[in-house]
């Protein structure tokens, strides 16, 4: 059975990018007998507001989606997500990293090659092989992303499935476990971070087809290695392409013109939003 989800996180109002991905999720669970799950990914609890988590709701609602089961709030499994970062301590696949923001721009800086990936400058490694910790500091945890490479040998995903999830359609990609370099799995603060907390809650809530933009193509290369240094089961992918603003402007939550709130208070209907984003799409 097909399984998708929505995972807005409640630091904002949910726009037209939201609503796209809202939707292909829904009809693509929703045309094959299958399950659509809606989860709140608020573990960033300083940007989390409570009206949010109402908003986003009342939004979903209005489009007329309907979900099958409760609503999950990641701030409530925390502890399952500290029972990941220990499984991944005893494959030795995780270090603690003393650094701080301006001190990891510092060490780039005197690099004559400093890495890069699709998202900019890389960890360059600093805290990688220390034995002792540094000072008094609280440490995050990084992804050991070479060791993780040898663990899990060749991976792959498949992405872009039709709504019968027609497998000729689907395309293989290699897995590049370094892509993304040693990232952080658990900040100081909040103990875990996105790429750990989802890739737990995706394995729990059994999601099948993983719906979301296309600038998250670079994440799922990590999160498919960390499905398979976790014993998870492997999810398909839909790479949506990105909504964006008549400048070209990918949407954000800054852009409260295009909220879904907005939309409806200036009596937009739910079949006018649709006409919206084939527009957009189509440009």
């Amino acid at each position: 059975m097909i399984v998708t989800r929505f995972a807005p996180s409640p630091t904002g109002k949910l726009h037209l990018g939201h609503a796209y991905s809202a939707l292909l999720a829904h009809s693509l669970a929703r045309e094959a007998g299958g399950r659509f799950l809606l989860r709140f990914e608020d573990i960033d609890h300083t940007r989390v507001r409570p009206d949010y988590y109402q908003g986003i709701l009342e939004d979903l609602s209005w489009l007329g989606l309907t979900w099958d089961a409760e609503v999950w709030k990641q701030s409530d499994r925390l502890d399952h997500y500290q029972d990941a970062l220990d499984q991944l301590k005893k494959l030795d696949v995780v270090y603690p990293c003393y650094c701080t923001r301006r001190e990891i721009e510092e060490e780039l800086s005197q690099l004559t090659h400093a890495p890069h990936g699709p998202e900019g400058a890389l960890y360059p490694g600093t805290c990688r092989g220390r034995s002792t910790p540094l000072d008094d500091r609280e440490p995050a945890w990084r992804l050991d992303s070479a060791r993780a490479a040898q663990l899990t040998g060749p991976l792959s995903f498949y992405q872009n499935p039709s709504s019968q999830d027609d497998s000729s359609k689907k395309e293989k990609i290699s897995v590049k476990a370094e892509l993304l370099g040693d990232i952080i799995l658990a900040r100081k603060d909040i103990g875990t971070s996105y790429h750990l907390a989802v890739v737990v809650d995706d394995a729990a809530q059994k999601i099948t087809h993983i719906t979301r933009g296309a600038d998250l193509l670079p994440s799922t290369h990590l999160h498919r290695t960390l499905q398979s240094l976790l014993n998870f089961p492997q999810a398909t992918y839909h790479h949506h392409q990105l909504i964006c603003n008549d400048q070209g402007q990918r949407l954000a939550k800054r852009h409260d013109s295009l909220a879904l709130s907005t939309l409806r208070e200036r009596g937009k209907s739910p079949r006018d939003l649709r006409e919206i984003l084939t527009h957009m799409i189509k440009k």
